[in-house]
């Protein structure tokens, strides 16, 4: 820690606890800052004032009061993540990190009695004390760190007994999960264990199944297996801090491990939109906003394993971007959002993923994970097929246009996307098709900072406070014909339709344009900056006339070029 960060705690600590900074600094100068005390691991929230005052406040909720004798039962908000977080105990962790940069006694015995109430509350298999959430898979491997973090200051039977049994639970191959982020914390902290008590076996078995791991989870090119971006960068934080400790306990980083992490870098980087927010894609949150990132050369990029990424240039915030999914069935953090697509262009997101709310299992829950929570197409009258998986046959890169084909068979039959991006002039054309004697159907999800203005001859209007405006436009093909009777809805309850999810927690009205069922191939063009293209077509060509310019494209069969 910084001299200067040094100081402003010790002098919060002598306004909430009557400490004068002097005796703080000199006492601070004799402990020794210890790797696993100090690092990214440890909460912004509770801080040491905080939980010295008995308030823990934590995944955003407002804070929760505790006493001396911490009930572990507690679940005050019903959220599995908070309680996650609570029995983690990297709170606790927090104040033996700040005993060590500030020489405040108090904040390591408080430490200690936090995590000797938890021991002797939460015994392995259950007591009338003791929470169902205590020895989940997730928060073993969370709060051994911390645990193993106090070691170092406190020498204590209770204490090394509780972590011999953290290892053992850690090294169960039943409760190991392999090729997901959670493995990674299991291995990290069965590691720290073992390197901590100079266990061989606890420390080799943890190294030999993490490199297995990243390998299964991480592909070649960064992307995860989880299926949400988001968690891209929660992997790579905590493999740095894998990394660390592996070096530090003297062992050489596994080759494939660093390469792996190197990786998620570029689709981290490919994954955030021109304004600085990752996209919300699967479980992952629309205000995620990495940063520190250094972004690759190539404004386009196809990842195998489900995500095409464009944008027309790195560092502007008026860049077009776009994103497109496909790739294996969902599994653990994805949504059915296969063939979806998303659209910022101009400064402004347009078409946009619902977005991430939480992980309890509730009806708005369920409905941000189904595909009519994103900007994808139906088979109408068909069954959906969840978990189906779904194949880019086709890609044109070019530097001012992209076009892509994705196809199918999630409603049991042949469903086919052609997408098609202009720059310069900005224009997303997406083209539908499903068999004959079929019916085709799609949804678009518009930002929440945008308004409809019109709705009718198959085109809606939408604008925002400043009067920007875009356009979709819906043609029957290869007619040409407009397609009427769409309907907007905004803030549905039941069936759920029409909303957003800013944050963790929280939903917001917003337009969502459900068109008609439709035979044939169903055409949808998005202008933005317009509220009036012109539209004309001829020989399977569609002439547009946008604010910026002409753009001219062709549609055959299922395909737009």
């Amino acid at each position: 820690m910084r001299k200067g960060t040094a100081l402003a705690v010790s002098f919060l600590l002598a306004l909430v606890g009557g400490v004068t900074t002097t005796g703080t600094a000199r006492a601070a100068d004799t402990i020794k800052r210890t790797a696993e005390c100090q690092g990214d691991w440890l909460p912004a929230t509770p801080t040491s004032a905080d939980i010295m005052a008995g308030r823990l406040e934590f995944v955003g909720r407002p804070p929760v009061k505790v006493g001396k004798d911490v009930n572990w039962r507690a679940d005050p908000y019903r959220n599995r993540s908070w309680s996650m977080v609570f029995h983690s105990l990297r709170w606790m962790g927090r104040l033996v990190s700040d005993y060590e940069t500030t020489g405040e006694k108090a904040y390591l015995t408080r430490a200690t009695e936090i995590a000797k109430d938890w021991v002797e509350d939460n015994p392995k298999g259950g007591g009338p004390k003791a929470s169902p959430y205590a020895w989940q898979e997730h928060p073993i491997a969370l709060r051994a760190p911390a645990l193993t973090c106090l070691s170092r200051h406190v020498n204590e039977p209770w204490l090394s007994k509780s972590l011999a049994e953290h290892a053992r639970m850690l090294s169960n191959p039943a409760l190991y999960e392999k090729g997901h982020n959670h493995g990674m914390d299991q291995d990290i902290a069965l590691f720290g264990i073992g390197c901590r008590f100079k266990n061989a076996t606890w420390s080799n078995l943890a190294l030999r199944r993490l490199t297995v791991t990243v390998k299964l989870d991480i592909d070649s090119q960064g992307v995860l297996r989880e299926q949400a971006p988001r968690y891209a960068i929660y992997v790579y934080d905590r493999l740095k801090v894998a990394m660390e400790r592996i070096e530090e306990c003297g062992r050489k980083v596994p080759a494939e491990i660093r390469a792996r992490w190197e990786s998620l870098e570029d689709f981290i980087s490919h994954s955030t939109q021109p304004n600085g927010f990752m996209v919300p894609i699967g479980d992952g949150g629309a205000d995620v906003r990495p940063s520190g990132y250094t972004h690759p050369k190539k404004t386009v990029r196809v990842f195998g394993n489900g995500y095409v990424y464009g944008r027309t240039a790195w560092d502007d915030p008026g860049s077009a971007f776009y994103s497109i999914r496909f790739g294996p069935g969902l599994r653990f953090h994805g949504h059915e959002d296969h063939l979806g697509v998303t659209y910022y262009a101009q400064g402004r997101d347009v078409l946009v993923d619902v977005g991430f709310d939480s992980y309890e299992n509730t009806p708005y829950r369920r409905w941000t994970m189904s595909p009519e929570a994103h900007n994808t197409l139906a088979v109408v009258g068909a069954p959906f097929r969840p978990k189906t998986a779904s194949a880019l046959s086709r890609s044109s890169l070019g530097q001012d246009r992209q076009s892509y084909r994705l196809t199918d068979r999630a409603y049991g039959v042949p469903r086919t996307r052609s997408v098609l991006v202009n720059h310069g002039s900005d224009v997303m054309a997406v083209l539908d098709t499903v068999p004959k004697g079929s019916k085709v159907s799609n949804i678009w999800h518009f930002a929440r900072e945008l308004s409809p203005v019109s709705n009718g001859g198959g085109r809606v209007v939408v604008k925002d406070k400043s009067g920007w405006k875009a356009t979709l436009v819906q043609l029957s093909m290869p007619s040409c014909k407009p397609v009427g009777g769409q309907r907007v809805v905004s803030g549905q309850q039941n069936p759920f339709q029409g909303w957003v999810s800013p944050a963790y927690l929280s939903k917001q009205a917003a337009p969502a344009v459900l068109s008609p069922a439709t035979e044939g191939a169903l055409l949808t063009v998005v202008v933005p900056g317009t509220g009036d293209p012109e539209v004309s077509c001829s020989g399977g060509r569609v002439r547009l006339q946008t604010s910026e310019g002409q753009v001219t494209f062709k549609v055959s069969a299922a395909d737009l070029a």
